[in-house]
Parts: C-alpha cells; structure tokens; sequence
C-alpha cells in the first residue's frame, strides 16, 4: 500500500548537498524531490544501542534533515560488539553525546538534537511531538508500549524493530493508516518469558541488518515512495539466512487504536508489562540476601546448595565459587526439583536477580520455604566481592 509522502519538501539543496547525496537524486524514485523531503524530515530515533546505532548512521548518510536521539545510558565495552556508532575510546561517555559525534562525522549538514532523559510518561509526549516520524531502537516490553501508545495518540508513524541472538523482527505501525503494535502483541508477554538481549545475547551484525530494514523504511514513509510495511511483520532468521513475512491486519478491538479503545491517555507501562511477576515478588519479599551475606555464608562454611539459573553459555563467562548450574527453565518445566537436596539451605542467583526471582517461586511453591536468592545476582557479586572478574 503506497503512501504519501510524509514530508513537505525543502526549497533547495546546496551545491554541496547535491554532490553528496548524488547517488540518490539519480534514483527516479527518490530524485530531487525525494532528497528535499529527507533534507526536510524530523525523525527521532529512540535509543542509541543496537538497533538505534546502524538506524543513525544510515539516516544521517541518507540526508534527514533533523535526527532527535532519546538516550540516557553511558557507553560500556561490552556494547561496542554491536553498536557501531561507539568506539573504544568512548567507554564511559554518554551514548547519546557518542552518537551525536558519529552523526556529524558522517554528515556535518545534519541538525542532532539530544534528548538525553529515560523515555517515560512525563516526558514522551512533548518529545515526539516535534518529530514527523520515530524510529524505535527500544530493548524492553515497558518501553516499547508507551511508544505505540503516544505514537497513536499523537498520530504519529513510526518503524519499529526487535533482534533476538539470530532473530529480527521489524515493521511499521501507523494507527490512521494501518495497525498498531498492540494490534500485533495486545499484551506483554509474562515477565520472564522473555528473555532480554542481556540475557540471551545477540549476534551483532542482526542489529545491522534489522536497524538497516529500518531506515529503508523510514526513507519510504518520508519520501512517499515503494510499499512499506504498514500492515506487515517481517521476520528475519540470520542463521537460516530466511526472509518471510506474516500480515498483521488492524484489530477493531485493540484496546489504543480500535474502534472503542479503553487506552485513551498513558497508563502505568512498569505495571502493565510486569518486570517481574507477582508471584516473584512475593517470594523475594524477606528471602533476597545480599553478596556480602552469601560470602559470610561460604567463609563460615554454612550448608548451602548455591544454583546458577542462568544458560550454560553465561556460566563460562563468569561464576560464582560453588555455584552448580541448573537453567531456569528446568525448574520452569519442573525437572530441577527432584535434584535439590531436602537437607541444605538453597541459595538462588542469575545475572541480575530477576530470574532467580522467578524460579524463588518455583522452588518456594514446591516445599522448600527457608529457600533465598541472591539480589543483584553475579553482578552484584563481582562489582562487591570480586571485582577482578569480567562483567557482561
């Protein structure tokens, strides 16, 4: 379904203008028309990251005229495997001044605007407001909604995009036009049925090839050219090397978009997609110890049965001393049980205490009641007990 163009062109391109983007004003489709409405187009990527990165680069090298970037993080080593638009010596700075940097490297004629704030209710109306279209480079549940959901309200396109270890996803959600995201996903999934890039990793060229589909998609809706992917999922396999592509049609009922919707202003998105479920919380409410308890705990030589619930990949990386690794989702399915031991206290950790969180219910709800998990996880750990050790 063609569109058109979202932008008013400019008035003009420079002779420099023309030199550099050359490459585009030959293409029919986009020519000098084309251009002038990139030259003229405000469009706010929100995160900096893996996706954010590629989409930035790509942007700025196509010519939009004003690029908004919503970041609050701080560079760190182990983003630098995907997010190309940092390099080593910005380790420590802020993602957003980084990428602001990279920006202006790869286009000077390029106006960046920093919003350098966590996107949340307070802020993400005025933000987007002043932006034609959005690029979401978001990485949580939480996040992800309260864009749709001010995108809708503000009627507002924007391209969206998810990366899973070998899997990508990416499409365009434009209520006037098309369905939205909850049209897709009406709900969050359960908190921990998802696991989070942190958790389960990701191939970094993913990020490339999904935040790439991104901007090629951004390009259209501005320039008003090809068929987007308004209406359509695609999913990409990078191990597979497999394109396919799955309708999304606009439900009538969807609860921000349809035709009676019960979302008419922002609600709570932390509550609606549940960080971490409520059984969770009330099994670590009095049974979360600290790292500094569970190290008094080993030197007094205590009978404890310490479980790494996290993959056997993040095991290698990094442990902790007398830690036996059982994955969460044995305890999940319920195979983990018979092995714990009736008569040693049992201590739980993952990478951040969220995990170990939910399968604290698991193993509460199964008899063992004096059973603890460890807040913080291995992180907590290394950062209080052995910091020498590598993070990830």
């Amino acid at each position: 379904m063609s569109l058109p163009p979202l932008v008013e062109p400019a008035d003009e391109l420079t002779v420099d203008e023309v030199r550099r983007y050359s490459r585009h004003l030959i293409i029919p489709d986009v020519g000098m028309a084309g251009q002038k409405r990139l030259k003229n187009a405000k469009v706010l990527c929100v995160g900096a990251g893996g996706l954010g990165s590629p989409a930035l680069l790509y942007l700025a090298a196509a010519g939009v005229g004003t690029l908004g970037i919503v970041e609050f993080d701080v560079v760190d080593e182990s983003n630098l495997q995907r997010q190309v638009i940092h390099g080593q010596s910005d380790i420590g700075r802020s993602k957003a001044e980084s990428a602001r940097d990279s920006v202006k490297e790869i286009n000077p004629y390029v106006n960046v605007v920093l919003h350098e704030d966590r996107l949340d209710n307070s802020n993400v109306m005025e933000i987007f407001s002043g932006y034609d279209l959005i690029v979401d480079g978001t990485d949580n549940f939480a996040t992800r909604y309260l864009v749709n959901d001010a995108a809708v309200l503000l009627g507002k396109p924007y391209v969206w995009g998810s990366i899973y270890r070998f899997d990508g996803q990416a499409s365009v959600f434009w209520a006037e036009h098309g369905p939205c995201y909850r049209c897709l996903y009406p709900e969050a999934p359960p908190p921990g049925m998802v696991p989070s890039c942190a958790e389960g990793g990701v191939l970094g060229v993913l990020c490339a090839s999904i935040g790439s589909i991104q901007v090629n998609e951004a390009i259209k809706l501005l320039a008003g050219i090809g068929d987007p992917l308004l209406g359509r999922l695609m999913i990409y396999d990078a191990l597979e090397m497999n394109y396919r592509q799955v309708k999304v049609r606009k439900d009538p009922n969807c609860a921000v978009c349809g035709e009676n919707p019960t979302v008419t202003e922002l609600i709570d998105y932390e509550a609606f997609c549940g960080v971490v479920s409520e059984e969770a919380q009330a099994a670590a409410a009095g049974s979360t110890i600290t790292s500094h308890q569970l190290k008094q705990w080993q030197d007094d030589k205590e009978d404890i049965y310490l479980i790494d619930v996290r993959e056997p990949g993040e095991y290698e990386i990094v442990n902790i001393p007398g830690a036996v690794l059982i994955p969460k989702n044995e305890f999940l399915m319920g195979d983990a049980l018979e092995k714990l031991p009736q008569d040693r206290k049992i201590v739980l950790h993952c990478k951040s205490g969220v995990r170990s969180a939910e399968v604290l219910a698991v193993v509460k709800a199964a008899g063992f009641g004096n059973a603890v998990h460890l807040g913080g996880g291995v992180l907590g750990w290394i950062n209080q007990i052995e910091p020498h050790k590598p993070v990830y």
